[in-house]
């Protein structure tokens, strides 16, 4: 993980630009972490129910599979990756696939709960639907 050095008392804009430091995967584990302590802060208002689905909502993928899986793709858009390389992809992307599946899933039960429909839920928590590679 790269180390950003800032000063002892930053502001909000002068986090931004350090976190702007980061590479790609690091800056998608940094805001996946954010987003896991945001869920925690709120989880202390929440019904237990809830508060377990949000914490498992924001997990994200393992870090070492998200750099692993971002270097692959990468590898494939430069039309340089091996058959070994291809087969690895195709398990890792099996793997991220049954991550965003098992996220569905709490966000319909989430939903369910809130007695309210996936797309608002999504919205209302700022959940985009992932991009397609």
């Amino acid at each position: 993980m790269t180390t950003i050095h800032v000063e002892a008392q930053v502001s909000s804009d002068e986090l931004l630009k350090a976190v702007g430091q980061l590479s790609l995967p690091e800056l998608e584990q940094f805001v996946s972490q954010v987003i896991a302590l945001q869920a925690q802060r709120k989880a202390h208002s929440l019904p237990q129910a809830e508060a377990e689905l949000l914490l498992k909502i924001n997990q994200g993928v393992p870090p070492d599979v998200q750099k692993r899986y971002a270097e692959l793709m990468a590898k494939r858009r430069a039309v340089t990756l091996t058959p070994d390389e291809h087969s690895e992809l195709l398990r890792l992307t099996d793997q991220v696939e049954q991550h965003e599946a098992r996220r569905v899933e709490y966000l319909t039960e989430l939903a369910r709960l809130r007695k309210t429909s996936l797309a608002a839920l999504m919205a209302e928590l700022g959940i985009r639907a992932p991009d397609c590679a």
